[in-house]
């Protein structure tokens, strides 16, 4: 197992940067995902920690040596590419046993290295095929085989179940789990979907245009986002974001907007202030005494749930649950929402607006960017 530092890491192509200023801490033993579109420099970050790509600025440390200038072949990490780049004309146990012959290790060595992954991966029977004779699920063990026949410090993985069928990908999403959890190796891993990050990762490290937007673990990524980025991007459908205002009504915070009368469960009094409001789908429902004033424009059957797509003033709103619903398009509907459920965030910047009741500090905080010493008193609940 090794630790990972990565601080301050740049890079730029002419005067586009591809990856602005990102620093995180890789413990030893964890999963961590890189997650984000396409574009956001996820995979660039991996290469410049694999030594792939060179550094514009910053530095990168594997426990206590600095490796940013250290060629790719010296530095102790495996990667795992997309396209599994096996060589075609190599049996099975010939690809694997490859990093070990070209570090000119002994035929005993090298076998018995072999054998012992194989059997962690259950390749044992497809040794002696090639890479032709595989499905692409088989593959792509044959791929982490090679990486993990090194016995590395970390392992970086670009996009590696991106070429499986879905079903496939389930599967051998729950293989790799799996395996990390048998090795307790440290796992560094890009993905752009939010399935695999949530289902797979000890921490989440999101990205957007070249910057973090949050660092957490699954649960705290998905629960309290930190930005309206963040929370239009986890979920399925996505967090409901509606742009609204804070205001003081008989002695209460309220966020209201057309269609829109939302209690916060917040006693005070404050100027008002533009906000966006979030909810999950998952936590609307309909209600007697209507926050949300909404019109059914479609509902998606999901199989065991469905999602009922709606109109809230001139916003797009989704309520997903259990199926039935029991509601119909054209139906004119009222929901509501728990307080404790309710997301607000600064409409000019972007991010997490926090609560604090203390008099001396500032009513409602926006959330600290990533990597800042600043600390909000408590989320909103």
């Amino acid at each position: 197992m090794s630790r990972l530092g990565i601080e301050g890491v740049t890079k730029s192509f002419g005067r586009t940067v591809a990856v602005d200023g990102v620093s995180l801490d890789v413990g030893h033993g964890e999963f961590l995902v890189l997650l984000g579109p396409s574009g956001c420099g996820k995979s660039t970050l991996l290469r410049m920690i694999a030594g792939l790509t060179p550094l514009s600025a910053g530095r990168i440390r594997l426990d206590d040596t600095d490796i940013t200038h250290t060629p790719p072949r010296d530095r102790d990490l495996a990667m795992v590419f997309q396209s599994y780049a096996l060589y075609p004309h190599l049996s099975v146990a010939r690809n694997i046993g490859f990093p070990l012959r070209a570090r000119r290790r002994t035929r005993p060595e090298i076998r018995g290295r072999v054998a012992e992954v194989a059997e962690v991966l259950d390749l044992g029977e497809l040794l002696e095929r090639r890479p032709r004779e595989l499905s692409g699920g088989q593959r792509q063990r044959v791929a982490l085989g090679r990486a993990l026949v090194r016995d590395p410090g970390a392992f970086l993985m670009d996009e590696p179940l991106s070429n499986l069928d879905a079903k496939l990908r389930s599967s051998t999403r729950a293989e790799l789990t799996g395996l990390h959890r048998r090795l307790g190796s440290t796992f560094v891993y890009v993905t752009h979907d939010q399935v695999e990050a949530m289902t797979m990762a000890t921490r989440i490290a999101l990205l957007n245009a070249g910057r973090l937007e949050q660092v957490g673990t699954p649960a705290e990524v998905y629960d309290e986002p930190a930005s309206v980025f963040v929370a239009g991007f986890l979920g399925s459908p996505p967090m409901n974001l509606m742009d609204a205002r804070i205001v003081s009504r008989n002695g209460e915070l309220r966020a209201v907007a057309q269609d829109i009368d939302v209690p916060l469960g917040i006693a005070g009094e404050l100027p008002p202030r533009d906000v966006v409001l979030g909810v999950r789908p998952e936590h609307l429902a309909p209600a007697a005494t209507p926050m949300l004033r909404a019109q059914v424009r479609m509902v998606e059957n999901l199989g065991s749930d469905e999602v009922a797509h709606c109109t809230v003033g001139s916003a797009a709103v989704s309520l997903r649950g259990p199926r039935p619903l029991g509601m119909s398009t054209g139906d004119a509907l009222g929901l509501g929402v728990a307080p404790h459920h309710i997301h607000l965030f600064d409409r000019a910047g972007g991010r997490r607006l926090t609560w604090s009741p203390d008099p001396a500090s500032e009513p409602f905080a926006a959330s600290p960017e990533p990597n800042s010493p600043y600390k909000p008193a408590h989320t909103l609940r």
